[in-house]
């Protein structure tokens, strides 16, 4: 990510900070950013990339065997695990 792009990120981080949103327009909002990152995960990731599967303490390694509307199965630790789309980061 560029500076600029950090800027940015940073200046959207404190508008939403200051602003006045009750709890509806708050999960509105989440709800929209979800939606962006599936979509643009669901653009970026293809069967047989190795992705990580992002989670609050860790991140693990697998590969895409198939990818669903919005989850994909992908292959680790010996098994295959249904994950949202939400979950994963190329490699």
């Amino acid at each position: 990510m560029s500076i600029t792009s950090n800027r940015k990120l940073d200046d959207v981080k404190s508008a939403i900070s200051k602003g006045h949103f009750d709890l509806d327009q708050l999960n509105d909002l989440r709800s929209f950013i979800v939606s962006v990152s599936v979509s643009n995960a669901k653009r970026s990731i293809s069967v047989g990339d190795n992705v990580w599967i992002v989670q609050k303490t860790k991140r693990e390694q697998g590969v895409v065997v198939k990818v669903n509307i919005k989850k994909a199965v992908v292959e680790m630790r010996g098994g295959r695990y249904n994950v949202p789309l939400s979950m994963l980061e190329l490699v």
